[in-house]
């Protein structure tokens, strides 16, 4: 997955090669930057969903969201809308990034929030 200037997003899917459920995310200094572009593609999958008026499918992925990112990063309750997760995501990844002593570069945040109005 490669989400450009724009946004434009950019995924790679070779049919041969099942996808596997991966487990939750478990954040770490190493890989804080990957969690922050996870989360960014899928709220930009979902913004997209939100305005094709999917809403039996974004209230699913929300809760996926919160299981595999949120959650992990301490994050409570499962947001009701894109936007909460949005603002949950936030306040969580700042935390995050204190306690483990790193810092998330916010170039796609800017391009995903923007592109949806968030």
């Amino acid at each position: 997955m490669l989400i450009l200037r724009g946004p434009t997003k950019i995924d790679l899917i070779f049919p041969e090669q099942p996808h596997r459920h991966e487990p939750p995310w478990e954040p770490t200094p190493g890989n804080l930057p990957a969690i922050d572009a996870h989360f960014w593609d899928w709220v930009l999958w979902l913004g997209a969903k939100e305005v094709a008026g999917e809403q039996d499918l974004i209230g699913s992925e929300l809760q996926k969201l919160f299981q595999h990112l949120l959650a992990p990063l301490g994050v409570r309750d499962r947001p009701a809308s894109l936007a909460a997760a949005v603002a949950r995501y936030r306040d969580a990844r700042s935390r995050a990034e204190q306690r483990l002593a790193v810092q998330v570069p916010r170039e796609l945040e800017t391009e995903v929030a923007s592109a949806l109005a968030l």
